[in-house]
Order: C-alpha cells, then structure tokens, then sequence
C-alpha cells in the first residue's frame, strides 16, 4: 500500500510539471508573438519614415540639377495676404514683376533676375543671384513667383533684410514708394498709414480713383476718335 501511495504521489508531481512547463511554453510563445509584432510594427513605421525621407532627398537632389518640376503655389489674394500695401502699391510691384518675366511664365528666373539687377543699375554675380532668390524661395524651385516677389517688399518694409542683402539693394533701387519708406522705418511709416485710414475705406477711395481714371480714359479716347473723323471728313470732300 505504501509503494502504491508513492508511485500514485510521483506520478502527479509529474503531470503538475508537465503541465506547468506546456503554461511556460505557451506564455513564452505569447511573448515570442508579441515580440514579433512590435518589430513588424517598427519596421513599417521605419520604412514610411524612409520613403518620406527618400522622396525629399530626390527633391532636393532634382533641384539641384534643375530638372525638379516647379510646384504651383494655391491661388493668393495679395491685397488680403499683404494688406500693409495699398492697392495701388501691389499694382506698381506687378507691373514690375511682369516687366521682367520675359519668359512669360509667371516666375522670375536666375538670368531674368540677373537682368533685373544690371537695368537697376546693380549687378549681382551668379553666386549673388542664387542667395537673393533663396532668401524668399519657399517652394524652392530656384524662381521668384509673385508672391515670392512680394516678399521681397515685404521684408525689406518690415526690416528683415540684411544690409548688404541684394533684395535690399532691390527694393531699394525699384521705383515703388514702399520699400523706400519702408527701409527707412517700416514700422512708424505703416502705423501711420493704418491710423489715418480705415482698410476699407482705403480700398473703396482707391477703387473709385481708379474708376474714374478710367473713365477720364476713355473719354480722351472718345474725344481723339470724334477729331479723327472731323479730320478725315473734311479731307474726303
């Protein structure tokens, strides 16, 4: 009975072990799987990083080369984005903007600055160039868009621009009255500008000045017309 007793007590201490090694494996099993997904996980999140990081090394690198294809801009209002500048203003920079976009594409390349530059009577060298266009390049495709080339006013209004920055030179040198004011002291020279006026009012007063120039226009245009005729009459008789 005694032998039996034992052998009955050895042979359950063998089937707990057993049993508490398959609870071990499995948990360890548990563990290995979690494991596993945790590195799967990381992987991924590893591999989206590095595409994002590959595309804007690709970029960069066709930018330098000159083949990265401009991002178009989302259509701005300048009269609502920089409304530090009366209409008439904005109206003068755009002027000039497409005086020099020879290549009538909406941008402001390297040699279309370069000319800029020389007929302003401040030539720049090619390194020179590339560091005035970077200063306002947001998109970075080596151009000035109008907004860009607003920005140059911008800054040069505000005192953000350096002393010996070529679009200091720039704003300084262009026929439009804000960015002498502005360098001057951009600050007091706007305050009083917003003090004096109210924006709309300045708007609804800029509007009709120039409705009525318009009108003047056309009536000198009516007038030279009638002449031409009285003129061309009184030969044909």
């Amino acid at each position: 009975m005694a032998s039996q007793e034992l052998a009955q007590k050895l042979q359950r201490r063998l089937q707990l072990e057993e049993s508490g090694a398959v609870a071990e494996g499995e948990a360890e099993a548990v563990k290995g799987a979690a494991a596993a997904g945790d590195m799967e996980e990381r992987s991924c999140l590893t591999a989206s990083a590095g595409a994002e990081l590959s595309a804007k090394l690709c970029r960069r690198q066709d930018i330098n080369e000159g083949a990265a294809q401009p991002r178009r801009a989302a259509v701005f209002n300048p009269y609502t984005e920089f409304k530090e500048f009366s209409r008439r203003q904005i109206k003068d920079m755009e002027r000039m903007f497409r005086l020099y976009d020879s290549g009538r594409d909406g941008y402001i390349d390297l040699m279309e600055l370069k000319l800029m530059m020389e007929k302003l009577g401040a030539p720049q060298t090619h390194l020179g160039l590339k560091n005035m266009i970077k200063e306002v390049d947001e998109d970075f495709d080596g151009k000035l868009s109008f907004r860009e080339f607003l920005l140059i006013f911008h800054k040069a209004a505000a005192g953000e621009l350096e002393e010996d920055s070529g679009l200091l030179t720039l704003a300084k040198l262009s026929e439009i009255d804000v960015s002498i004011e502005g360098v001057k002291g951009a600050k007091n020279f706007f305050e009083a500008k917003a003090q004096a006026l109210s924006s709309a009012s300045k708007f609804e007063a800029e509007i009709k000045a120039e409705q009525d120039e318009r009108k003047r226009e056309e009536e000198e245009r009516k007038h030279r017309r009638a002449a031409f005729r009285e003129l061309k009459s009184a030969f044909t008789q």
